[in-house]
């Protein structure tokens, strides 16, 4: 697989669906957003990686670097289980679309520093 159209093509239903929607948010942060496959998964580009995403079994996981995954958790309504790369977006929640939306805004303010 070599684009981020084929990742999402080899999901079904809602997983794909999710996939989709975190696909639009994120370059609708910023037209000047590019899109690569590194690391096996779809990655987003703007002067430098902003964030990732991967397909898991129950969740999708979300992958704004360090400093992002601690603004997730410093601004997330509820807790979300992460480590210190990764955030996991359970299937069965709605996805934080607006808490994306901020994150991947601030990974912007950090990479044109």
């Amino acid at each position: 697989m070599s684009t981020i159209d084929e990742y999402i093509a080899g999901y079904d239903g809602d997983v794909r669906k999710r996939m989709e929607k975190l696909r639009k948010v994120i370059t609708g942060c910023s037209p000047d957003i590019t899109e690569k496959i590194a690391w096996g998964m779809p990655t987003f580009v703007l002067n430098g990686n902003l964030v990732h995403f991967a397909a898991g079994k129950h969740h999708i996981g979300f992958y704004p670097a360090p400093s992002g995954v601690q603004e997730f958790i410093r601004r997330a309504p509820e807790k979300y289980k992460s480590s210190k790369g990764a955030v996991q977006l359970p299937n069965n929640k709605p996805l934080p679309l607006d808490l994306i939306r901020e994150v991947v805004l601030f990974r912007i303010q950090e990479n044109m520093r």
